[in-house]
Order: structure tokens, then C-alpha cells, then sequence
């Protein structure tokens, strides 16, 4: 079966920085997309960082372009997503995501397996 466990989130300090990390399971890490979403209660999902399944390339949300930065190691089957200058809204709950295909788009509708989510709060 295809794992993906989150780890990494916590409370921080606006200004601050946290790293998440997924680690991966049960399928072959290197030959798909994967993507960070986040959502806060009351709200949709939103796209954060996606990175097709080489590492080539990726992509942000318009909310987090120049503070957050998403990587891989493929040799690791990890995925994680460094966040910069945190602000209040940046508070939610994150998602890791195995796209469908090798290449990722910035909506839910390309993600097949979802991780349980871990939780940033972000507070002084």
C-alpha cells in the first residue's frame, strides 16, 4: 500500500522557519510528481509547492513564492517542504501528496494518495 507520513510541524514564531518532511512508501517515489498542500478549517485545500518526480522543476502557490522552498530525495523516498518567514496565515494543516503521473499540477484532482497531515501553528 502507498504510505505518506508527514512530520516536522509544530508551533512557530511569525518570522520563524520549519521544515516538514514525508517520507514515502509503497510505490516507486522516483517516477511520480508530488506536491505540499495545506488547508485550514472552514477552507479549501490549497496548493503550496509541487515538484515533478526527477526534482527538475517546481512550482508555488502564489501565497508562499519566495518563502517556502519544496525538495526531494529520491534515493530517501522524502519529500519535504522548507518554510520561510512564517506568518500567521501560514497556519494550517499540511498535506504531502503522490500525483498520478510524473508531472504535477496545482489542484487536488492530480494527487491519488494523501498523507494524514501534520499541523502548523504559527503564533507569538
Amino acid at each position: 500500500q502507498v504510505h505518506l507520513v508527514e512530520s516536522g510541524g509544530g508551533l512557530a514564531q511569525p518570522g520563524e522557519s520549519l521544515t516538514l518532511s514525508c517520507i514515502a512508501s509503497g510505490f516507486s517515489f522516483s517516477k511520480y510528481a508530488m506536491a505540499w498542500f495545506r488547508q485550514v478549517p472552514g477552507k479549501e485545500r490549497e496548493f503550496v509547492g509541487g515538484i515533478m518526480s526527477s526534482g527538475l522543476l517546481a512550482d508555488y502557490g502564489d501565497n508562499v513564492k519566495g518563502r517556502f522552498t519544496i525538495s526531494r530525495d529520491n534515493s530517501m523516498n522524502v519529500l519535504r517542504l522548507e518554510m520561510n518567514s512564517l506568518k500567521p496565515e501560514d497556519a494550517a494543516w499540511y498535506y504531502c501528496a503522490k500525483s498520478s503521473s510524473s508531472v504535477f499540477i496545482p489542484a487536488n484532482t492530480g494527487y491519488d494518495y494523501w498523507g494524514q497531515g501534520t499541523q502548523v501553528t504559527v503564533s507569538s
